[in-house]
């Protein structure tokens, strides 16, 4: 079963909501809780609109528990919150507040010419908007402080700004193109040493482009990108959880990688490190070197329900099990010239029937 606390703790801001709320839609068995976690969270932002969102979601999903046909009644341990008219109140004046003095500021850092002072008063106006849940005008901010840009690492800071909203807002495209003018920095492409702190930046970068490729359906690139990641700089809890990169590295390596690749995988001592977070997944990786299929694809079906409340991994856990299903099918086959449908269907924990199905 999912532990929702231990899930939703590896997150913060949006990445948090954003999961919470998918599992929300995806799960009836753990809709309640998952809505009540969201509401809890977003009463320490600004993000109103999201608020009387999900409020209204909840009130749905309990009218919907105490028709008479379902008996499920909501268990005392959650406690369903109630609706918050002064909260709403109060947090939009400050809010609107809070967006004329930054809007105040900025006129004033124009007025003056003050270069950096303005690059960050757009960064200042991009963090309200995103905390308030404007998505398009973070990014609209965001972007502006290109401009007044003086330095590389000013335009490094403007490019994570502009990939972080760029993932909420999921458009993959955007995310890749502002990944390479990070990249193309001095900052970043000059970067070798172990303890250069450009290092973290790059660890980041080949996340966020990892989860891209991964969404855009190239698992393999996405899998070379998560493999570069560097464990100990891992924390990006606005993004991603170093699970999700064990997780999301681990499954598109076994769809796409050959055999050299998938030893590389299991030999890197970077990786490893991300892999003792997710047991299950190592113990599926070394079945499949191993060519223990039958029990690779049994704990692969074991975590499958699992994967399936991930916002990320979810549209492919599918088409990843096939490429695996097939790839196994493969390796299995290469050692024979002709193969035994029977002995074959033991391996892989199948019936004749379906493995001849699975190979038409």
């Amino acid at each position: 079963a999912l532990d929702l606390e231990q899930l939703a703790n590896q997150y913060t801001g949006l990445a948090k909501l954003h999961r919470l709320i998918y599992i929300a839609e995806h799960c009836p068995g753990l809709r309640l809780e998952a809505l009540r976690m969201a509401i809890n969270y977003v009463t320490t932002t600004y993000n109103v609109t999201l608020y009387q969102h999900l409020h209204k979601k909840l009130a749905e999903s309990v009218g919907a528990l105490f028709l008479p046909d379902v008996a499920t009644q909501p268990s005392g341990s959650q406690e369903i919150p109630t609706f918050d008219a002064a909260w709403v109140e109060t947090k939009s004046k400050k809010s609107a507040l809070k967006l004329e003095k930054l809007d105040c500021d900025l006129k004033n850092y124009k007025a003056n010419s003050i270069k950096e002072s303005i690059r960050r008063g757009h960064d200042d106006l991009g963090d309200h908007y995103l905390n308030c849940g404007d998505l398009s005008n973070a990014l609209k901010c965001y972007s502006r402080a290109r401009d007044y840009c003086t330095s590389g690492k000013h335009v490094v800071n403007m490019c994570l700004n502009v990939i972080k909203v760029s993932i909420y807002l999921q458009n993959w495209s955007h995310v890749l193109s502002y990944v390479s003018k990070a990249e193309g920095t001095t900052e970043v492409s000059e970067t070798s040493k172990e303890k250069d702190p450009n290092q973290v930046v790059i660890t980041r970068l080949k996340c966020a482009a990892g989860l891209a490729e991964l969404a855009m359906r190239k698992y393999k690139a996405a899998a070379k990108n998560f493999l570069q990641a560097n464990f100990d700089l891992c924390d990006f809890p606005e993004m991603i959880s170093t699970n999700n990169v064990a997780m999301y590295c681990g499954l598109c390596a076994l769809a796409t990688f050959d055999r050299q690749e998938l030893k590389n995988v299991i030999s890197s001592s970077s990786f490893k490190l991300f892999l003792e977070l997710e047991p299950q997944l190592r113990d599926i990786i070394f079945k499949f070197y191993e060519s223990k299929y039958a029990s690779c694809l049994k704990l692969l079906d074991e975590i499958k329900d699992n994967l399936l409340l991930d916002m990320y991994i979810a549209p492919h856990v599918n088409a990843l099990y096939t490429q695996i299903r097939n790839r196994a099918l493969v390796q299995y086959f290469s050692p024979y010239m002709s193969a035994d449908m029977r002995k074959m269907a033991t391996a892989f924990n199948r019936s004749v029937a379906a493995l001849e199905n699975h190979l038409e």
